[in-house]
C-alpha cells in the first residue's frame, strides 16, 4: 500500500510529538498537536454509519503519540478514523519547509496544454473553472457530490477505469488516501504525465510518494496561531472555504 510508504516517510516529524486536542465536525476534521502545528482534513460523511452512533475513539485520540494515530490512515477501521490520521499527518507536515503555491499563472506548478483532458478525481468547481480555459475538457468523479448534483462534469464512479487512461493530466482529491482508492486510481492514471494531488488532506511527505507516479502534491499549512479560530468554525459546520483566510496553500514536486 502506498500509504505505508507515506506513513513512514512521515514518522521524522511525527516522533515525539502528541495530539493535544481534536474537533470533529461534519465535513472537516482539526488536530493541533502539543508542537502546535494545526492539520485539518475532511470527512467523507456519506461513509458515516446511520443512527445515533458513537466514536469514542475521538475522545481516546487525545493526549495520543502523533504517530500512533498517524497510524490509522492504514489501520483505520473507518473513514472518520481514518480523516483523524490524515489531519495529524496534515499538522505534523507542517514542521517541514515546504514551498509555497503563489505562482497565479501555474496551478499547482502545472503546466497544462490546449489539448489536455483532465481528470478531477473530487470535483473542486474553483479549480475546474480556473483551468477550463485553458484545456480541451474535464472530466470529473466525486461519489458524494453524484448523490446530490447534476453537474455536467461528472461521470458516474464506475466509469473511472475506461476514462482516466485517457487523462492527460490528473487532478486527486487528498481524500483518497481516507477512503482507500489511491492505489487503484493511480494504476489507472498510467496514460497522465501529470498527477497532482490537491487539498488539505493531502499528505505533504515527498519521500513516501516516490515511484507512486504522483508528481505534484499540493496541499495547505495553517496558521497556529489561529487554532481557536479554526476549531471553532469546523465546530459550527464549516467547510472548506471559509478558513481559507487561515491557510497557507503548498505545492512541491515529488
Amino acid at each position: 500500500m502506498i500509504m505505508e510508504k507515506v506513513l513512514a516517510a512521515a514518522k521524522p516529524q511525527l516522533a515525539g510529538k502528541a495530539v493535544k486536542d481534536l474537533v470533529v465536525g461534519i465535513s472537516l476534521v482539526g488536530c493541533e498537536l502539543d508542537s502546535g502545528e494545526v492539520g485539518v482534513s475532511y470527512v467523507l460523511r456519506e461513509d458515516l454509519p446511520a443512527g445515533c452512533s458513537a466514536f469514542p475513539y475521538t475522545q481516546e485520540a487525545i493526549g495520543s503519540p502523533a504517530e500512533e494515530i498517524a497510524g490509522w490512515i492504514v489501520a483505520g477501521k473507518s473513514t472518520l478514523q481514518r480523516s483523524i490520521a490524515s489531519a495529524v499527518l496534515a499538522a505534523a507536515a507542517c514542521g517541514q519547509e515546504l514551498p509555497a503555491d503563489d505562482d497565479a499563472d501555474k496551478l499547482f506548478g502545472m503546466d497544462l496544454k490546449q489539448e489536455d483532458t483532465v481528470g478531477m478525481i473530487g470535483l473542486i468547481r474553483p479549480v475546474a473553472k480556473a483551468i477550463s480555459p485553458k484545456v480541451k475538457k474535464i472530466i470529473a468523479f466525486d461519489k458524494g457530490m453524484s448523490l446530490h448534483s447534476k453537474d455536467p462534469l461528472l461521470q458516474p464512479m464506475e466509469k473511472q477505469p475506461e476514462l482516466l487512461p485517457a487523462c492527460d493530466v490528473v487532478l486527486l482529491s487528498g481524500t483518497t488516501t481516507i477512503n482507500g482508492t489511491i492505489d487503484s486510481l493511480l494504476a489507472h492514471c498510467s496514460g497522465a504525465r501529470e498527477i497532482v494531488m490537491v487539498g488539505p488532506s493531502t499528505p505533504m511527505y515527498p519521500a513516501g510518494w516516490q515511484g507512486s507516479g504522483l508528481t505534484v502534491l499540493a496541499g495547505s499549512c495553517w496558521q497556529r496561531d489561529r487554532k481557536k479560530e479554526i476549531f471553532r468554525l469546523i465546530s459550527q459546520a464549516a467547510g472548506i472555504r471559509q478558513l481559507t483566510g487561515f491557510m497557507q496553500k503548498k505545492a512541491v514536486r515529488v
